[in-house]
C-alpha cells in the first residue's frame, strides 16, 4: 500500500509540461520550450576545467558531511564580498541543490503542526516540502498590480503562536520580482525565523538583489550554483545557518545524503573565486531576451502590470483566453506547440496566468510568439 504522503503530494506541472512536449517531440513535433527554467547556456569553462583537475586528483571521494573548507570559506568569501556581511564558514552546510538545502532545513526547524508563511504565487514545490513533513504552509495572496510585492503587513496577519519561519524568494520564481531592502528589513523585524531563497541573486536586470542576512542573522539563506553559473546538472547548493543549527542539519545530511558531490563542490570553489567573463554575456542576452519576450507578450494581449527585473520569467495575465490556466497552457502545447506554465502551479492567486521562461534564444522566443500569435487568432 502506498503511503498516504506520496500519494498526496502534487505533481509539478511544469515537468508534466515538459514531459508532455519531449513526448511530442519524439513524434517530430519541433516544440519551442517557454517552460523550464533551466540556462541554456553551458557551464563557464574554468568550473568545467576545475572538474576535469578534480577528477585527476583524485578528489572522488567521500568528503566531509558539511562539505569541503575550501567551498565553505569561498562562500563566505562571496557574501563578504557581494553583500558585506560577516559570517564564519563554520555556519555554511554544502549540499546537493537547492531543494536538498531546502528539505534539511525544513525538516531540522519545523514539527509537525507548525507553520510557514509564504507568497501566492511561489514556488510550486515549496508547500509541498512543508507539507511532506507534516508542517502547514500559510499563504499570503500578492497582488499583480505592484508587481507581486510581498507585503510585510500582510505577512504580519498570517502570524501565530505556530508561526516558526517566513519562507521568502528574491528574485523570484514565478514572478521574477525583486523585493526593496526596505520590505526586506520590515520581513526580517517580524519575529520569526526568515528562510530565504537566494537561488536567483546574480540575475538582475534592474535594481538590486539583497541578501536578507544584511538586515538580521535569524535566517537561513539558500543559495546554489544552478542559475547564475549555469550548473544545473551539477546539483550543488548550500544553507548558511545560524550556528545552533549547523550540527543538527549536518546529522541529518549525514543520514539522508552522506555529504555533497566531490567534484561538484571543487567546480564551486571555482565558481565563486575565479573571474568568468562569460557570466556578462550571460546576464546581458537574459536582459534582451526580457524586452524581447514581454514587449511581444504584451502586444498579443497578455497582462504584465510591472515588468520582471530579475531571474528569468515572466508571470502574464492570460485570463482574456481562458481562467483555467492548465487547460490553457496543454492547449497552446497541443495547438501552437508551445510549452509554457501554467500559473495554478505556483498557487491560487496566479490562476489564469502562464509563467513564460526566457531561458531561451531570442529566435525561439520570437518563434514562440508568433505561433502563439495565430493561436490566439484562431481563437478568436
Amino acid at each position: 500500500m502506498i503511503s498516504e504522503r506520496s500519494e498526496n503530494i502534487p505533481p509539478f506541472l511544469v515537468m508534466e509540461v515538459l514531459e508532455k512536449a519531449q513526448q511530442m517531440e519524439k513524434k517530430g513535433i519541433d516544440i519551442i520550450h517557454l517552460e523550464i527554467g533551466e540556462p541554456d547556456f553551458d557551464t563557464p569553462e574554468k568550473i568545467k576545467i576545475a572538474a576535469i583537475n578534480a577528477i585527476h586528483n583524485d578528489a572522488t571521494h567521500y568528503t566531509h558531511s558539511l562539505g569541503i573548507w575550501e567551498l565553505r570559506e569561498a562562500v563566505a568569501q562571496y557574501y563578504k564580498s557581494h553583500y558585506n556581511v560577516d559570517f564564519s564558514p563554520e555556519q555554511v552546510i554544502v549540499t546537493l541543490g537547492t531543494s536538498p538545502a531546502l528539505l534539511l532545513t525544513l525538516c531540522t526547524l519545523l514539527n509537525a503542526g507548525d507553520q510557514v508563511v509564504l507568497s501566492d504565487p511561489g514556488y510550486a514545490c515549496y508547500p509541498n516540502f512543508i507539507q511532506y513533513i507534516d508542517a502547514v504552509p500559510v499563504t499570503v495572496p500578492l497582488n499583480a498590480n505592484n508587481g507581486f510585492i510581498f507585503q510585510p503587513d500582510d505577512i504580519k496577519n498570517k502570524l501565530s503562536s505556530k508561526t516558526r519561519a517566513v519562507l521568502i524568494n528574491s528574485p523570484s520564481n514565478p514572478t521574477g520580482t525583486i523585493l526593496p531592502p526596505e520590505i526586506l528589513s520590515k520581513i526580517a523585524g517580524l519575529g520569526p525565523y526568515i528562510i530565504s531563497d537566494e537561488i536567483y541573486h546574480g540575475l538582475v536586470y534592474e535594481g538590486k538583489a539583497h541578501s536578507i542576512l544584511e538586515f538580521t542573522d535569524k535566517a537561513f539563506v539558500l543559495n546554489g550554483f544552478s542559475k547564475l553559473f549555469a550548473m544545473t546538472g551539477w546539483r550543488l547548493g548550500y544553507i548558511i545557518a545560524p550556528r545552533e543549527f549547523v550540527r543538527p542539519i549536518q546529522k541529518a545530511q549525514q543520514n539522508f545524503y552522506i555529504c555533497p558531490n566531490s567534484i561538484s563542490q571543487w567546480a564551486g570553489v571555482s565558481a565563486l573565486t575565479e573571474d568568468h567573463p562569460e557570466l556578462s554575456i550571460m546576464l546581458e542576452t537574459y536582459n534582451k531576451r526580457r524586452k524581447v519576450i514581454v514587449e511581444g507578450l504584451k502586444k498579443l494581449g497578455f497582462g504584465i502590470y510591472v515588468e520582471p527585473t530579475g531571474a528569468f520569467y515572466v508571470l502574464a495575465d492570460a485570463r482574456f483566453l481562458s481562467q483555467d490556466s492548465y487547460k490553457l497552457a496543454f492547449d497552446i502545447l497541443e495547438k501552437a506547440h508551445v510549452a509554457v506554465t501554467p500559473g495554478i502551479d505556483f498557487g491560487q492567486s496566479s490562476e489564469g496566468f502562464l509563467r513564460f521562461s526566457y531561458a531561451n534564444s531570442v529566435e525561439n522566443i520570437q518563434e514562440g510568439l508568433a505561433r502563439l500569435q495565430k493561436y490566439i487568432q484562431k481563437m478568436h
